[in-house]
């Protein structure tokens, strides 16, 4: 992708941003890419928000659908990610990924190849120590770490119900899955 191509992809996505109001708007693999925003998929987040908070310490702060641009063609907008407060206070419209310590997605329809595959690699090949993936469909939380530079060598599916434990460079982080919510796929619209 050239400079070119890139800068014509933020401008139209910086021009479209505000025009689609339930959506999420992210670059990748040189597209843009349009996620619908649920209620579950927003209370995920509140929900995981709430209990990082009670656990991370202090010096590190959240960020929810900030742009991250990680390459020429993938500007990531998180669902959650833990970087210092610094940055944070900061209050910028984007940051490098390097500062990204752990990083969470709730998967929604549009997402599923994005979430499971693109951003693992992109993730793991940023050295990102923890990302979470959040499936209200599949009523599962995947749990993936030690990052390589073709994807992360650790995984683990726990079902919604069991905790997430995660031994990170912040301390033991315990999340409890058992409140998030859950999504009938047979209720599913695209």
């Amino acid at each position: 992708m050239t400079v070119s191509e890139l800068d014509r992809l933020h401008s139209q996505l910086s021009r479209l941003e505000g025009m689609f109001p339930g959506y999420r708007l992210e670059i990748v693999e040189g597209s843009i890419m349009m996620s619908p925003v649920r209620p579950h998929h927003a209370a995920t987040i509140r929900l995981l928000w709430n209990a990082l908070e009670d656990q991370v310490p202090e010096g590190w702060g959240f960020t929810s659908d900030v742009a991250f641009p990680f390459d020429d063609g993938n500007e990531f907008c998180p669902d959650l990610a833990v970087i210092p407060q610094e940055a944070v206070d900061e209050n910028r419209s984007s940051y490098p990924p390097e500062l990204i310590e752990l990083v969470a997605e709730v998967v929604s329809p549009g997402s599923v190849r994005n979430d499971y595959e693109t951003k693992d690699r992109k993730y793991a090949a940023r050295g990102i120590a923890h990302y979470l993936i959040f499936d209200p469909y599949r009523v599962q939380c995947t749990t993936m770490w030690n990052p390589g530079p073709d994807g992360y060598r650790g995984r683990d599916v726990l079902k919604y119900g069991e905790p997430v434990v995660l031994e990170t460079s912040l301390g033991r982080i315990t999340l409890d899955t058992s409140r998030l919510p859950v999504d009938d796929p047979g209720r599913r619209e695209s």
